[in-house]
């Protein structure tokens, strides 16, 4: 692959996720279930679901996507997008939206290491892997503020309902796989395998090696993991917990969108200080999430959305520099499963604190 490919292929994964990031029943899914009367403790369940699936599907869709290929599994993860949001559509009770919950992790879970070891992987091959860093706080830009123009648009998402607004995602899905099919895969020496069941035992036995006798991945993983989901439980609540608080359906968006700016500039910082170590970048991430938790409990709208926006900044600004210093460690034959296995421990803290955090903030 030659430069000129490497970066059309580059801008091709920035578009799908400034795409997917306009899906607004995505976006506001949680004040849409509370809209339709489901309790803050269901919805923290469902929170569950979504990562339990997540939980056993992650890594093998790391695997799948390294032995059959990165494009295909991009595609077929844009596929689901579209399943899970004509399924939310349907669903009638608890258990058809938990169906539809876990078909869309399904999306995230093929779509999660995927992409970054196909854009790792593209730019490798033409020589400018250098770049990567550049794509991974701008990726994550894109992404959220994409995304939180769909937040802003939470208030025409709970006026419209449920069954438009998901009708609207499944739209955006179908636009992504458009583009999906357009993306070019990288050669890898597992292509050099013949059969298909010796590339998944070569991939998943030299993961696990990796896993087992890195250390200092193991632990940027999980330091990663908890940020993340601290701040995540937070924004999801804070989406239920403001307009029971008095703030308008008219204001949810404009809240959300300013929360999610701080997720956005967050990761463009990050570009600006790549000579820190990565310690004193997990220190600041820690004190701005523990204060957007604070804030949680100070009663004042004002108060929270500032916190949310800290909380955001924070999470974003160490998860640009996990990506990057875990790509640089980790083989390109069993990069997407090792990307996965980072989303895999997310998963496993969100099912541990989703509950927790439902009751907490009840």
């Amino acid at each position: 692959m030659d430069k000129k490919t490497a970066k059309k292929q580059i801008n091709k994964l920035l578009g799908i996720d400034a795409v997917a990031g306009l899906a607004i029943a995505g976006a506001a899914w949680v004040a849409l279930l509370a809209q339709r009367g489901f309790s803050t403790v269901e919805i923290g369940l469902l929170e569950s679901i979504f990562h339990i699936t997540s939980l056993t599907f992650e890594i093998p869709s790391g695997v799948i996507s390294d032995v059959f290929g990165r494009r295909k599994t991009m595609v077929a993860g844009r596929v689901m997008v579209i399943i899970s949001s004509l399924l939310m559509i349907v669903s009638k009770d608890f258990f058809t939206v938990a169906l539809a919950i876990a078909v869309n992790a399904l999306s995230y879970n093929l779509a999660s290491g995927t992409r970054e070891a196909l854009a790792y992987d593209s730019l490798k091959e033409a020589g400018i892997e250098s770049e990567y860093d550049k794509f991974a706080s701008t990726d994550l830009m894109i992404y959220q503020i994409f995304g939180s123009v769909g937040t802003l648009l939470a208030g025409l998402a709970l006026f419209l309902g449920y069954k438009r607004a998901n009708m609207i995602d499944a739209v955006i899905g179908a636009i992504s796989v458009l583009i999906a099919l357009s993306l070019v895969d990288v050669k890898t020496n597992l292509q050099n395998v013949s059969k298909t069941s010796d590339r998944f035992k070569k991939v998943i036995s030299e993961s696990a090696a990796f896993i087992r006798h890195n250390r200092k991945a193991r632990l940027i993983i999980l330091f990663n993991s908890l940020i993340g989901a601290v701040d995540i439980l937070i924004l999801f609540f804070l989406q239920a917990k403001l307009p029971l608080m008095g703030l308008s359906n008219f204001w949810l968006g404009p809240a959300l969108f300013i929360m999610g700016m701080g997720a956005a500039i967050g990761a463009k910082v990050t570009e600006y200080f790549p000579e820190k170590r990565y310690r004193r970048i997990g220190i600041i991430a820690t004190i701005g999430v523990m204060l957007a938790f604070a804030s949680v409990f100070t009663g004042n709208i004002y108060l929270m959305i500032i916190g949310g926006f800290i909380g955001a900044f924070s999470d974003n600004f160490v998860q640009v520099r996990t990506d990057i210093l875990l790509n640089t460690m980790i083989p390109s034959d069993q990069r997407a499963t090792l990307m996965s296995v980072n989303s895999f421990a997310f998963s496993m803290v969100m099912i541990v604190l989703s509950p927790i955090f439902g009751m907490i903030f009840a």
